[in-house]
């Protein structure tokens, strides 16, 4: 019996205003299927450090949350 636990972004979206919601799921995994799953979101604001991010969610940052958004967020 291998329990494995596997973290994962599964949806990544761009909201009106420039935020990026981003959910995660962690599944628990026994010998290949999966017996327990949770989900958890957070939200990457205009002008917030997304370095930590995962690799697509960076990628969406960098090309939505340009200059005139992050000041228009910030102005909001």
């Amino acid at each position: 019996m291998k329990l494995e636990k596997i973290i994962i972004v599964d949806q990544i979206q761009v909201i009106e205003n420039g935020s990026v919601q981003v959910r995660s799921k962690t599944a628990i995994v026994e010998d290949g299927k999966q017996i327990s799953g949770t989900f958890h979101r957070h939200v990457v604001a205009p002008g917030d450090d997304y370095s930590g991010q995962d690799a697509r969610v960076q990628a969406i940052c960098a090309a939505t949350h340009t200059a005139d958004v992050v000041t228009a967020y910030k102005a909001a």
